[in-house]
Protein backbone atom coordinates (compact mmCIF):
# COMPACT_ATOMS: atom_id res chain seq x y z
CA UNK A 1 0.00 0.00 0.00
CA UNK A 2 3.07 2.30 0.83
CA UNK A 3 4.68 1.94 -2.06
CA UNK A 4 0.99 1.91 -4.62
CA UNK A 5 0.61 5.52 -2.73
CA UNK A 6 3.74 6.82 -3.02
CA UNK A 7 3.43 5.96 -6.87
CA UNK A 8 0.30 7.83 -6.86
CA UNK A 9 2.09 10.96 -5.15
CA UNK A 10 4.62 10.98 -7.51
CA UNK A 11 1.70 10.73 -10.73
CA UNK A 12 0.66 13.14 -9.18
CA UNK A 13 3.87 15.44 -8.76
CA UNK A 14 4.68 14.78 -12.56
CA UNK A 15 1.44 15.71 -13.67
CA UNK A 16 1.05 18.72 -11.63
CA UNK A 17 5.05 19.55 -12.88
CA UNK A 18 3.85 18.87 -16.42
CA UNK A 19 1.00 21.13 -16.33
CA UNK A 20 3.22 24.02 -14.85
CA UNK A 21 5.89 23.58 -17.73
CA UNK A 22 2.63 23.85 -20.47
CA UNK A 23 1.79 26.88 -18.30
CA UNK A 24 4.97 28.21 -18.80
CA UNK A 25 5.43 27.82 -22.48
CA UNK A 26 2.54 29.27 -23.16
CA UNK A 27 3.15 32.35 -20.64
CA UNK A 28 6.12 32.47 -22.91
CA UNK A 29 4.53 32.71 -26.58
CA UNK A 30 1.65 35.10 -25.09
CA UNK A 31 4.49 37.19 -24.04
CA UNK A 32 5.84 37.22 -27.52
CA UNK A 33 2.95 39.37 -28.31
CA UNK A 34 2.37 42.65 -28.06
CA UNK A 35 -0.68 43.38 -25.55
CA UNK A 36 -1.35 45.94 -22.99
CA UNK A 37 1.56 44.00 -20.59
CA UNK A 38 4.35 45.02 -22.67
CA UNK A 39 6.66 41.41 -23.69
CA UNK A 40 10.47 41.01 -22.50
CA UNK A 41 11.14 41.50 -25.84
CA UNK A 42 12.71 44.30 -27.68
CA UNK A 43 10.22 47.05 -28.22
CA UNK A 44 9.29 49.98 -30.40
CA UNK A 45 7.36 53.31 -29.73
CA UNK A 46 4.68 53.45 -31.89
CA UNK A 47 3.22 56.62 -33.84
CA UNK A 48 -0.73 55.91 -34.29
CA UNK A 49 -1.30 59.18 -35.89
CA UNK A 50 0.40 57.68 -38.55
CA UNK A 51 -1.82 54.83 -38.74
CA UNK A 52 -5.28 56.95 -38.86
CA UNK A 53 -5.53 56.97 -42.50
CA UNK A 54 -7.06 54.90 -44.66
CA UNK A 55 -11.39 53.33 -44.50
CA UNK A 56 -10.39 51.97 -41.36
CA UNK A 57 -10.19 55.23 -39.84
CA UNK A 58 -9.59 56.53 -36.46
CA UNK A 59 -8.95 54.90 -33.36
CA UNK A 60 -12.16 54.76 -31.36
CA UNK A 61 -10.72 54.06 -27.90
CA UNK A 62 -7.35 55.48 -26.41
CA UNK A 63 -4.35 53.46 -26.30
CA UNK A 64 -2.34 52.95 -23.16
CA UNK A 65 0.32 55.68 -22.32
CA UNK A 66 3.31 54.90 -24.20
CA UNK A 67 2.52 52.34 -26.00
CA UNK A 68 4.79 49.50 -27.43
CA UNK A 69 5.28 47.47 -29.79
CA UNK A 70 7.35 43.95 -30.14
CA UNK A 71 10.17 45.31 -32.45
CA UNK A 72 10.21 41.75 -34.10
CA UNK A 73 6.70 42.76 -35.66
CA UNK A 74 8.40 45.06 -37.59
CA UNK A 75 10.50 42.30 -39.50
CA UNK A 76 7.73 41.41 -41.54
CA UNK A 77 7.86 41.93 -45.21
CA UNK A 78 6.21 44.74 -46.51
CA UNK A 79 3.28 43.84 -49.02
CA UNK A 80 4.04 46.02 -52.39
CA UNK A 81 1.33 47.29 -54.24
CA UNK A 82 1.13 48.85 -57.46
CA UNK A 83 -1.60 50.02 -60.84
CA UNK A 84 -0.93 48.98 -64.30
CA UNK A 85 -1.79 51.57 -66.66
CA UNK A 86 -5.37 49.74 -67.33
CA UNK A 87 -6.28 50.25 -63.64
CA UNK A 88 -5.37 46.63 -62.44
CA UNK A 89 -3.66 46.16 -58.55
CA UNK A 90 -0.60 44.16 -57.99
CA UNK A 91 0.18 43.34 -54.65
CA UNK A 92 3.09 41.08 -53.54
CA UNK A 93 4.39 40.08 -50.28
CA UNK A 94 7.95 37.90 -49.98
CA UNK A 95 7.75 35.02 -47.87
CA UNK A 96 10.68 32.33 -46.91
CA UNK A 97 9.14 29.36 -49.18
CA UNK A 98 9.45 27.46 -51.74
CA UNK A 99 6.01 27.52 -53.32
CA UNK A 100 4.39 30.71 -54.86
CA UNK A 101 0.55 31.64 -54.67
CA UNK A 102 -0.99 33.42 -57.36
CA UNK A 103 -4.36 34.65 -56.76
CA UNK A 104 -6.83 36.74 -58.72
CA UNK A 105 -9.50 38.45 -56.46
CA UNK A 106 -12.45 40.23 -58.26
CA UNK A 107 -14.38 42.71 -57.01
CA UNK A 108 -18.13 41.14 -57.67
CA UNK A 109 -20.18 38.22 -56.83
CA UNK A 110 -23.56 36.98 -56.44
CA UNK A 111 -24.66 40.49 -55.31
CA UNK A 112 -24.03 42.04 -58.34
CA UNK A 113 -25.92 38.91 -60.34
CA UNK A 114 -29.29 40.50 -62.21
CA UNK A 115 -32.33 39.44 -60.35
CA UNK A 116 -33.69 37.15 -63.34
CA UNK A 117 -30.46 35.48 -63.94
CA UNK A 118 -29.22 35.14 -60.10
CA UNK A 119 -26.98 32.65 -59.94
CA UNK A 120 -24.66 33.82 -62.65
CA UNK A 121 -21.29 34.74 -60.82
CA UNK A 122 -21.38 30.93 -59.72
CA UNK A 123 -22.04 29.46 -62.87
CA UNK A 124 -19.39 31.43 -64.42
CA UNK A 125 -16.52 30.39 -61.83
CA UNK A 126 -18.05 27.01 -62.83
CA UNK A 127 -17.27 26.91 -66.42
CA UNK A 128 -13.82 28.71 -65.95
CA UNK A 129 -12.66 25.27 -66.34
CA UNK A 130 -14.28 24.24 -68.88
CA UNK A 131 -11.85 25.12 -71.86
CA UNK A 132 -10.49 28.45 -73.67
CA UNK A 133 -9.28 29.39 -76.43
CA UNK A 134 -5.63 27.52 -76.29
CA UNK A 135 -6.33 25.34 -73.52
CA UNK A 136 -9.30 22.41 -73.33
CA UNK A 137 -10.63 21.26 -70.38
CA UNK A 138 -8.37 18.33 -70.71
CA UNK A 139 -5.52 20.49 -71.13
CA UNK A 140 -6.25 22.81 -68.25
CA UNK A 141 -6.70 19.48 -66.13
CA UNK A 142 -3.34 17.72 -67.18
CA UNK A 143 -1.27 20.92 -66.64
CA UNK A 144 -2.83 21.75 -63.26
CA UNK A 145 -1.48 17.89 -62.51
CA UNK A 146 1.65 18.15 -64.61
CA UNK A 147 3.09 21.56 -62.75
CA UNK A 148 2.25 20.52 -59.70
CA UNK A 149 -0.79 23.13 -58.64
CA UNK A 150 -3.27 23.11 -55.94
CA UNK A 151 -5.75 25.34 -57.73
CA UNK A 152 -8.66 26.86 -55.65
CA UNK A 153 -11.90 29.72 -56.26
CA UNK A 154 -14.72 30.47 -54.89
CA UNK A 155 -17.85 33.17 -55.06
CA UNK A 156 -19.40 35.09 -52.28
CA UNK A 157 -21.73 37.34 -52.19
CA UNK A 158 -19.52 40.19 -52.98
CA UNK A 159 -16.12 39.23 -54.81
CA UNK A 160 -14.76 35.93 -56.52
CA UNK A 161 -11.20 34.48 -55.61
CA UNK A 162 -8.79 32.48 -57.70
CA UNK A 163 -5.85 30.65 -56.22
CA UNK A 164 -3.05 28.80 -57.51
CA UNK A 165 0.20 27.25 -55.59
CA UNK A 166 2.93 25.98 -57.46
CA UNK A 167 6.57 25.18 -57.16
CA UNK A 168 8.21 29.02 -57.12
CA UNK A 169 9.81 27.95 -60.37
CA UNK A 170 6.55 27.64 -61.85
CA UNK A 171 5.52 31.14 -61.54
CA UNK A 172 5.40 32.06 -65.13
CA UNK A 173 3.50 28.85 -65.67
CA UNK A 174 1.07 29.73 -63.42
CA UNK A 175 0.21 33.27 -64.09
CA UNK A 176 -0.38 32.07 -67.58
CA UNK A 177 -2.46 29.90 -66.88
CA UNK A 178 -4.71 31.75 -64.21
CA UNK A 179 -5.06 34.35 -66.82
CA UNK A 180 -6.16 31.87 -69.46
CA UNK A 181 -8.94 30.63 -67.30
CA UNK A 182 -10.24 34.05 -66.66
CA UNK A 183 -9.97 36.14 -69.77
CA UNK A 184 -9.81 33.27 -72.62
CA UNK A 185 -12.71 30.85 -71.34
CA UNK A 186 -14.59 29.57 -74.30
CA UNK A 187 -18.36 29.15 -71.92
CA UNK A 188 -19.04 26.96 -74.57
CA UNK A 189 -23.21 26.41 -74.60
CA UNK A 190 -22.41 22.30 -74.56
CA UNK A 191 -20.54 22.77 -71.38
CA UNK A 192 -22.98 25.38 -69.86
CA UNK A 193 -25.98 22.50 -70.11
CA UNK A 194 -23.44 19.45 -68.45
CA UNK A 195 -22.49 22.73 -65.82
CA UNK A 196 -26.37 23.10 -64.98
CA UNK A 197 -26.64 19.23 -63.35
CA UNK A 198 -23.33 19.75 -61.55
CA UNK A 199 -24.48 22.74 -59.91
CA UNK A 200 -27.85 21.67 -58.96
CA UNK A 201 -25.92 18.84 -57.15
CA UNK A 202 -23.86 20.88 -55.61
CA UNK A 203 -27.01 22.76 -54.43
CA UNK A 204 -28.43 19.41 -52.95
CA UNK A 205 -25.21 19.15 -51.02
CA UNK A 206 -25.51 22.72 -49.74
CA UNK A 207 -28.92 22.38 -48.44
CA UNK A 208 -27.91 19.17 -46.30
CA UNK A 209 -25.13 21.19 -44.60
CA UNK A 210 -27.39 22.69 -41.82
CA UNK A 211 -25.55 25.65 -41.51
CA UNK A 212 -24.71 26.61 -45.17
CA UNK A 213 -28.18 26.32 -45.30
CA UNK A 214 -29.58 28.09 -42.08
CA UNK A 215 -27.57 31.22 -43.27
CA UNK A 216 -28.89 31.29 -46.69
CA UNK A 217 -32.54 31.57 -44.55
CA UNK A 218 -30.87 34.14 -42.05
CA UNK A 219 -30.03 36.31 -45.09
CA UNK A 220 -32.57 35.60 -46.94
CA UNK A 221 -35.39 37.27 -44.36
CA UNK A 222 -32.70 39.62 -43.07
CA UNK A 223 -32.76 41.00 -46.75
CA UNK A 224 -35.50 39.98 -47.54
CA UNK A 225 -36.25 40.92 -51.44
CA UNK A 226 -32.75 42.21 -52.00
CA UNK A 227 -29.72 41.05 -53.87
CA UNK A 228 -27.62 40.05 -50.76
CA UNK A 229 -30.96 38.10 -49.49
CA UNK A 230 -30.17 35.70 -52.39
CA UNK A 231 -28.78 32.58 -52.26
CA UNK A 232 -24.48 32.63 -53.91
CA UNK A 233 -25.76 29.56 -55.81
CA UNK A 234 -29.44 31.12 -57.16
CA UNK A 235 -32.58 29.92 -57.79
CA UNK A 236 -33.41 26.62 -59.12
CA UNK A 237 -35.39 27.80 -61.69
CA UNK A 238 -32.46 30.65 -62.98
CA UNK A 239 -29.75 27.67 -62.87
CA UNK A 240 -32.20 25.66 -65.11
CA UNK A 241 -32.54 28.94 -67.47
CA UNK A 242 -29.06 30.83 -67.76
CA UNK A 243 -27.78 30.96 -70.80
CA UNK A 244 -24.31 31.62 -72.60
CA UNK A 245 -25.44 35.16 -72.98
CA UNK A 246 -25.51 36.12 -69.06
CA UNK A 247 -22.26 34.74 -68.79
CA UNK A 248 -20.70 36.86 -71.38
CA UNK A 249 -22.79 39.80 -70.17
CA UNK A 250 -21.28 39.20 -66.68
CA UNK A 251 -17.97 38.84 -67.24
CA UNK A 252 -18.11 42.51 -69.62
CA UNK A 253 -19.55 44.16 -67.07
CA UNK A 254 -17.60 43.22 -64.13
CA UNK A 255 -14.44 41.49 -64.98
CA UNK A 256 -12.56 45.26 -65.76
CA UNK A 257 -9.21 46.41 -64.56
CA UNK A 258 -10.21 48.15 -61.74
CA UNK A 259 -12.10 45.61 -60.09
CA UNK A 260 -9.01 43.05 -60.29
CA UNK A 261 -5.88 42.35 -57.91
CA UNK A 262 -3.61 40.10 -58.80
CA UNK A 263 -1.81 38.99 -55.73
CA UNK A 264 1.68 36.77 -55.87
CA UNK A 265 3.07 35.50 -52.38
CA UNK A 266 6.25 33.72 -52.10
CA UNK A 267 9.91 34.00 -53.24
CA UNK A 268 9.20 36.23 -55.54
CA UNK A 269 10.43 39.74 -56.40
CA UNK A 270 7.67 42.52 -56.59
CA UNK A 271 9.07 43.70 -60.13
CA UNK A 272 8.87 40.00 -61.59
CA UNK A 273 5.60 39.94 -60.29
CA UNK A 274 5.23 43.48 -62.17
CA UNK A 275 6.01 41.99 -65.38
CA UNK A 276 4.17 38.94 -65.21
CA UNK A 277 0.72 40.99 -64.46
CA UNK A 278 1.32 43.59 -67.23
CA UNK A 279 2.48 40.75 -69.69
CA UNK A 280 -0.64 38.47 -68.90
CA UNK A 281 -2.70 40.99 -67.53
CA UNK A 282 -2.05 44.04 -69.14
CA UNK A 283 -5.12 43.77 -71.67
CA UNK A 284 -7.93 43.42 -69.25
CA UNK A 285 -10.12 46.38 -70.39
CA UNK A 286 -10.72 49.06 -68.20
CA UNK A 287 -14.47 50.07 -68.41
CA UNK A 288 -17.16 47.74 -68.78
CA UNK A 289 -18.50 46.67 -72.56
CA UNK A 290 -22.25 45.35 -71.12
CA UNK A 291 -24.75 47.51 -68.20
CA UNK A 292 -23.58 46.91 -64.68
CA UNK A 293 -25.73 45.66 -62.10
CA UNK A 294 -26.16 48.69 -59.97
CA UNK A 295 -25.79 47.72 -56.15
CA UNK A 296 -28.49 49.06 -54.51
CA UNK A 297 -28.00 49.79 -50.58
CA UNK A 298 -28.93 46.74 -48.15
CA UNK A 299 -31.96 47.34 -45.99
CA UNK A 300 -31.88 45.49 -43.20
CA UNK A 301 -35.34 44.11 -41.29
CA UNK A 302 -35.72 42.34 -38.33
CA UNK A 303 -37.63 38.85 -39.05
CA UNK A 304 -37.93 35.33 -38.05
CA UNK A 305 -38.27 32.48 -40.64
CA UNK A 306 -38.66 28.52 -39.60
CA UNK A 307 -39.18 25.37 -41.61
CA UNK A 308 -41.02 22.89 -40.53
CA UNK A 309 -39.79 18.90 -40.01
CA UNK A 310 -40.81 17.15 -37.36
CA UNK A 311 -39.18 13.91 -38.90
CA UNK A 312 -36.21 15.78 -37.72
CA UNK A 313 -34.67 15.28 -34.46
CA UNK A 314 -32.38 18.35 -33.73
CA UNK A 315 -32.82 21.66 -34.86
CA UNK A 316 -30.67 24.32 -36.30
CA UNK A 317 -30.74 27.62 -35.61
CA UNK A 318 -29.01 31.15 -35.74
CA UNK A 319 -29.72 34.46 -34.00
CA UNK A 320 -28.46 37.28 -35.39
CA UNK A 321 -28.30 41.32 -35.39
CA UNK A 322 -27.40 43.72 -38.17
CA UNK A 323 -23.86 45.21 -37.82
CA UNK A 324 -20.98 46.82 -39.34
CA UNK A 325 -19.32 47.59 -42.79
CA UNK A 326 -16.46 46.10 -42.98
CA UNK A 327 -14.33 49.02 -42.94
CA UNK A 328 -16.27 50.72 -40.37
CA UNK A 329 -13.30 51.62 -37.87
CA UNK A 330 -15.47 49.35 -34.75
CA UNK A 331 -14.92 46.55 -37.17
CA UNK A 332 -12.18 45.39 -35.40
CA UNK A 333 -14.17 45.25 -31.86
CA UNK A 334 -16.17 43.45 -33.48
CA UNK A 335 -13.77 40.46 -34.22
CA UNK A 336 -12.85 40.90 -30.46
CA UNK A 337 -16.66 40.19 -29.60
CA UNK A 338 -16.86 36.88 -31.53
CA UNK A 339 -13.59 35.84 -29.99
CA UNK A 340 -15.39 36.60 -26.74
CA UNK A 341 -18.53 34.48 -27.20
CA UNK A 342 -16.18 31.41 -28.79
CA UNK A 343 -17.65 28.13 -30.25
CA UNK A 344 -18.05 25.08 -28.79
CA UNK A 345 -18.61 20.99 -29.95
CA UNK A 346 -19.94 18.37 -27.89
CA UNK A 347 -16.73 16.51 -28.37
CA UNK A 348 -14.51 18.97 -27.78
CA UNK A 349 -12.10 18.53 -25.15
CA UNK A 350 -12.65 21.47 -23.78
CA UNK A 351 -16.27 22.30 -22.19
CA UNK A 352 -16.88 23.41 -18.36
CA UNK A 353 -13.35 25.28 -17.90
CA UNK A 354 -13.60 27.16 -21.53
CA UNK A 355 -12.75 30.74 -21.50
CA UNK A 356 -16.00 30.99 -23.54
CA UNK A 357 -18.61 31.31 -20.63
CA UNK A 358 -21.38 30.94 -23.42
CA UNK A 359 -19.51 27.37 -24.27
CA UNK A 360 -19.33 26.61 -20.17
CA UNK A 361 -23.41 27.27 -19.88
CA UNK A 362 -23.69 25.40 -22.88
CA UNK A 363 -21.41 22.08 -21.98
CA UNK A 364 -22.61 22.42 -17.76
CA UNK A 365 -26.25 22.19 -18.95
CA UNK A 366 -26.32 19.97 -22.23
CA UNK A 367 -28.24 22.99 -23.91
CA UNK A 368 -26.27 21.99 -27.82
CA UNK A 369 -24.60 19.92 -29.44
CA UNK A 370 -22.48 22.72 -30.97
CA UNK A 371 -22.62 26.57 -31.19
CA UNK A 372 -20.96 28.64 -33.47
CA UNK A 373 -20.28 32.95 -33.43
CA UNK A 374 -20.24 34.18 -36.99
CA UNK A 375 -19.37 38.20 -38.17
CA UNK A 376 -20.10 38.36 -41.84
CA UNK A 377 -19.25 41.72 -42.99
CA UNK A 378 -20.01 43.06 -46.09
CA UNK A 379 -19.37 46.83 -47.84
CA UNK A 380 -22.22 48.43 -46.22
CA UNK A 381 -24.23 46.13 -43.73
CA UNK A 382 -23.19 43.01 -41.33
CA UNK A 383 -24.36 40.39 -39.77
CA UNK A 384 -23.55 39.06 -36.17
CA UNK A 385 -24.56 36.33 -33.98
CA UNK A 386 -24.23 32.83 -33.15
CA UNK A 387 -25.43 29.87 -34.85
CA UNK A 388 -26.44 26.40 -33.07
CA UNK A 389 -27.47 23.20 -33.58
CA UNK A 390 -30.25 21.89 -30.18
CA UNK A 391 -33.33 19.80 -29.17
CA UNK A 392 -36.35 20.18 -29.28
CA UNK A 393 -36.32 20.06 -25.20
CA UNK A 394 -33.23 22.16 -24.81
CA UNK A 395 -34.62 24.80 -27.35
CA UNK A 396 -35.67 27.64 -25.27
CA UNK A 397 -32.94 27.17 -22.81
CA UNK A 398 -30.14 27.68 -25.74
CA UNK A 399 -31.96 30.54 -26.86
CA UNK A 400 -31.99 32.28 -23.68
CA UNK A 401 -28.13 31.41 -23.24
CA UNK A 402 -27.12 32.82 -26.71
CA UNK A 403 -28.66 36.26 -26.37
CA UNK A 404 -27.99 36.39 -22.92
CA UNK A 405 -24.24 36.22 -23.53
CA UNK A 406 -24.74 38.92 -26.61
CA UNK A 407 -26.59 41.56 -24.30
CA UNK A 408 -24.11 40.71 -21.47
CA UNK A 409 -20.97 42.20 -24.01
CA UNK A 410 -23.36 45.10 -23.23
CA UNK A 411 -23.03 45.63 -19.58
CA UNK A 412 -20.52 43.08 -17.87
CA UNK A 413 -17.72 42.24 -20.33
CA UNK A 414 -14.11 42.35 -18.65
CA UNK A 415 -10.87 43.81 -20.01
CA UNK A 416 -9.47 40.48 -18.75
CA UNK A 417 -11.90 38.35 -21.17
CA UNK A 418 -11.05 41.47 -23.98
CA UNK A 419 -7.62 40.82 -23.65
CA UNK A 420 -7.80 36.59 -23.28
CA UNK A 421 -9.89 37.33 -27.36
CA UNK A 422 -7.02 39.29 -28.40
CA UNK A 423 -4.21 37.54 -27.90
CA UNK A 424 -5.95 34.59 -29.86
CA UNK A 425 -6.81 36.86 -32.58
CA UNK A 426 -3.06 37.88 -32.95
CA UNK A 427 -2.31 33.87 -32.93
CA UNK A 428 -4.31 33.86 -35.56
CA UNK A 429 -3.54 36.38 -37.96
CA UNK A 430 0.27 35.30 -37.18
CA UNK A 431 -0.50 31.91 -38.19
CA UNK A 432 -1.85 33.05 -41.53
CA UNK A 433 1.42 34.07 -42.12
CA UNK A 434 2.32 30.59 -42.03
CA UNK A 435 1.06 29.70 -45.86
CA UNK A 436 1.15 31.31 -48.44
CA UNK A 437 -2.58 30.49 -50.00
CA UNK A 438 -4.42 31.95 -46.97
CA UNK A 439 -1.37 35.00 -46.91
CA UNK A 440 -2.78 35.50 -50.58
CA UNK A 441 -6.35 35.42 -49.78
CA UNK A 442 -5.88 38.16 -46.34
CA UNK A 443 -3.91 40.47 -48.99
CA UNK A 444 -6.42 40.26 -51.45
CA UNK A 445 -9.27 40.74 -49.46
CA UNK A 446 -8.01 43.47 -47.74
CA UNK A 447 -7.49 45.52 -51.01
CA UNK A 448 -10.70 44.69 -52.27
CA UNK A 449 -12.57 45.56 -48.53
CA UNK A 450 -10.08 48.33 -47.56
CA UNK A 451 -8.29 49.57 -50.73
CA UNK A 452 -4.79 48.96 -49.06
CA UNK A 453 -3.15 46.29 -46.76
CA UNK A 454 -3.09 46.82 -42.96
CA UNK A 455 0.09 46.70 -41.91
CA UNK A 456 0.65 43.36 -38.93
CA UNK A 457 1.64 46.25 -36.52
CA UNK A 458 -1.33 48.89 -36.99
CA UNK A 459 -3.61 45.82 -37.09
CA UNK A 460 -2.13 45.23 -33.50
CA UNK A 461 -2.00 48.28 -32.26
CA UNK A 462 -5.79 48.45 -33.29
CA UNK A 463 -6.77 44.65 -31.87
CA UNK A 464 -4.90 46.83 -28.78
CA UNK A 465 -7.41 49.73 -28.50
CA UNK A 466 -9.86 47.80 -28.01
CA UNK A 467 -10.91 47.65 -24.30
CA UNK A 468 -14.12 46.27 -22.17
CA UNK A 469 -14.99 50.04 -22.62
CA UNK A 470 -15.32 49.65 -26.61
CA UNK A 471 -16.88 46.40 -26.52
CA UNK A 472 -19.20 47.19 -24.46
CA UNK A 473 -19.82 50.70 -26.45
CA UNK A 474 -20.05 48.76 -29.80
CA UNK A 475 -22.52 45.87 -28.67
CA UNK A 476 -25.14 48.71 -27.82
CA UNK A 477 -24.98 50.01 -30.74
CA UNK A 478 -25.64 46.93 -32.43
CA UNK A 479 -27.14 44.10 -29.65
CA UNK A 480 -28.91 46.08 -26.54
CA UNK A 481 -32.48 46.60 -27.78
CA UNK A 482 -32.40 45.91 -31.42
CA UNK A 483 -34.70 44.06 -34.04
CA UNK A 484 -32.77 40.58 -34.52
CA UNK A 485 -33.22 37.78 -37.14
CA UNK A 486 -33.75 34.47 -36.54
CA UNK A 487 -33.40 31.83 -38.79
CA UNK A 488 -34.56 28.06 -37.94
CA UNK A 489 -35.01 24.55 -39.47
CA UNK A 490 -36.24 21.32 -37.52
CA UNK A 491 -39.12 20.23 -35.50
CA UNK A 492 -39.54 24.18 -34.69
CA UNK A 493 -42.37 23.72 -32.74
CA UNK A 494 -40.33 24.88 -29.44
CA UNK A 495 -38.67 27.67 -30.51
CA UNK A 496 -39.65 30.82 -29.56
CA UNK A 497 -41.30 33.00 -30.75
CA UNK A 498 -40.01 36.69 -32.43
CA UNK A 499 -41.54 38.76 -29.26
CA UNK A 500 -40.05 36.27 -26.47
CA UNK A 501 -36.19 36.75 -28.55
CA UNK A 502 -37.01 40.40 -28.80
CA UNK A 503 -37.60 40.88 -25.11
CA UNK A 504 -34.45 39.39 -24.36
CA UNK A 505 -32.42 41.74 -26.51
CA UNK A 506 -32.07 43.83 -23.54
CA UNK A 507 -31.84 44.10 -19.28
CA UNK A 508 -33.99 46.57 -17.63
CA UNK A 509 -31.24 47.88 -15.47
CA UNK A 510 -31.99 50.46 -12.99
Amino acid sequence: ISAACSRGVFSVICLFRSIMLRGAKLNRLLKALPCRQLSSAPTVNVDISSMQQGPLGNHRAPLPPNYQLDARLLETNPTHVTSLSNGLTVASEKTNSNVVTVGVHIGTGSRDDPASASGTAHFLEHLSFKGTGKRSQRDIEYEAEKNGAVLNAYTSRETTSYFLTVPKQNLEWATDYVSDILLNSQYDAAAVERERSVILREMQEVNADSSEYIFDMLHGTAFDGQALGRTILGAVENVQTIRRDDITSFVQANYTAPRMNVVVTGDIEHAQAEDLSNKYFGGVRSEPSAPVTTRDKALYIGSDVRERWDDMDRISMAIGFESLPVDHADSVALMVMNTILGAWESNSLVGTNSTSSLARIVAENELADSFSTFNTMYSDTGLFGIFGITTPDKVSDFTWAAEREMVNLCHTVSDEAVDRAVAQLKANFLAQYAASSSLNEDIGRQLMTYGRRVPLPELFARLDGVDAATVKRVANGIINDRDHVCASKGPVANVPDYNWMRRRTYMLRY
